[in-house]
């Protein structure tokens, strides 16, 4: 019963959270792995800071290396976050053998493919569960419960800070402005919430899902997206009164071999599971070939359902360990990438125009979308009090991306048209 030996980087809100699930399981943990799981050593960054948990001050180290380089560490733990000097840890701690647990998305999204083809170099674990949906297991669905499956679509609502903005402008009638300060007086949303609020974090998120769903290297940059800035109440009022919630949506999908992923304010249909999901909870919709359409719901963020994730793939390295298969699971995209073009992504899209009030508006603008191919599924003229212009709403079939960039392009220079004041993609 030799006790497996942990080394945790970072010992902030959620790092805390893995010191407690681990301590206060022990019984249980050691039950599952069949020995103790001893965490052995802890970097921090200032080790004389006031913490609500006591930890042996023999453990505590500022330096991560010194973590790193303990020859008698068996599985680095990683939730210090950053990018450049985390990924060397990273690699420098598996090419010594050591398997690693990391919560970190921004580290995974940009270098992932780097640090699993070095963790299948060296036949070592990397798992990264905590790092999309906090406490959902998506990642470890995606890669073991898909595996006989063809996954055709993901959707996510993967940043709860969004969906509580959303969620409180929705159901509050608030204002964006209002309710993001009441996210940031609630811890939230940061100070600067730009990665959040800008579409940013889903993103690279969506990164994530897109390479493990679809067995090909996402990138960043192949993730197109837009925030949630400049969605206003009188949006949601215009889609609730058609039938649609407004989410922050990661959108993943393939056509035969080729794929597009976005993130970005989507009109969804209130009779979609997704539409009712709340505050700052996540969800993500799966779409298989076989198994049809299924949903996984949950906490995305937050100290102990993050930790419960990281304790849960330390589980599951020590198993590993045990049965000496450490590697052999790990997934490394092998899929070449084909990127869809606009000319082949399709969506139905909303559209709120500011226009002249007169007669033989709407006849212009029709013969716009008629120009590009563009057929529509419904329009709405209607006065408002507070806006000298007419204003018209329009819900498009399905079109081409390529197809809504030409009509917004001409709208731009239409007379008529004073102003694109909403264009948001329709799903459902």
């Amino acid at each position: 019963m030799k006790p497996v030996k942990v080394g945790l980087l970072g010992l902030g809100t959620v790092g805390t959270g893995v010191v407690r699930i681990v301590e206060g399981n022990q019984e249980d943990l050691s039950s599952q792995v069949g020995s103790p799981i001893l965490i052995e050593r802890i970097a921090v960054n200032n080790s004389n800071k006031p913490r609500d948990i006591e930890v042996d001050p023999a453990k505590i180290t500022t330096d991560p290396w010194d973590v790193i380089r303990d020859p008698e560490i068996d599985v680095i733990v990683e939730v210090m976050g950053g990018i450049d000097g985390t990924k060397e840890y990273i690699l420098e701690a598996l090419d010594r053998g050591k398997h690693v647990v990391t919560a970190n998305k921004d580290l995974m999204a940009l270098h992932g493919s780097e640090i699993l083809a070095k963790a299948q170099e060296k036949q070592c674990d990397v798992f990264y569960e905590a790092s999309v949906a906090g406490g959902i297991p998506i990642i470890r669905t995606l890669i073991e419960g898909f595996s006989s499956d063809k996954i055709m679509k993901i959707i996510g609502i993967v940043n709860g800070t969004t969906n509580y903005i959303l969620t409180k402008m929705s159901q509050e009638g608030a204002s964006y402005n209002d309710v993001l300060k009441e996210a940031q007086d609630l811890g939230y949303a940061e100070a600067d919430p730009t990665s959040d609020v800008e579409g940013l974090d889903a993103a690279r998120k969506m990164a994530i899902l897109g390479t493990l769903g679809f067995r090909t290297n996402v990138e960043l940059h192949d993730v197109s997206v837009s925030g949630i800035s400049e969605v206003s109440k009188a949006d949601i009022a215009f889609a609730k009164r058609l039938g649609y919630e407004i989410k922050l949506l990661g959108i993943a999908e393939r056509e035969d071999e080729e794929f597009s992923i976005s993130v970005q304010p989507t009109l969804i249909r209130t009779s979609h599971p997704l539409a009712s999901v709340n505050g700052v909870f996540n969800a993500v919709y799966v779409y298989g070939e076989a198994v049809g359409e299924t949903m996984f719901y949950g906490a995305g963020a937050g100290a102990m359902p993050t930790a419960t994730s990281i304790v849960a793939d330390l589980v599951a390295i020590i198993k590993n360990l045990k049965l000496g298969v450490n590697g052999l699971k790990q997934k490394v995209p092998y899929k070449q990438k084909k990127l869809k073009s606009d000319e082949n992504i399709f969506y139905k899209n909303f559209l709120l125009l500011h226009v002249d009030d007169k007669a033989g508006v709407l006849a212009k603008i029709t013969q716009v979308f008629a120009e590009y191919d563009v057929s529509l599924d419904s329009v709405v003229q209607q006065a408002n009090p507070n806006n000298p212009d007419a204003e018209i709403i329009i819900v498009t079939h399905n079109a081409s991306k390529a197809s809504m960039n030409k009509v917004i392009r001409h709208f731009n220079e239409l007379k008529v048209i004073h102003r694109i004041k909403s264009h948001y993609r329709v799903e459902g």
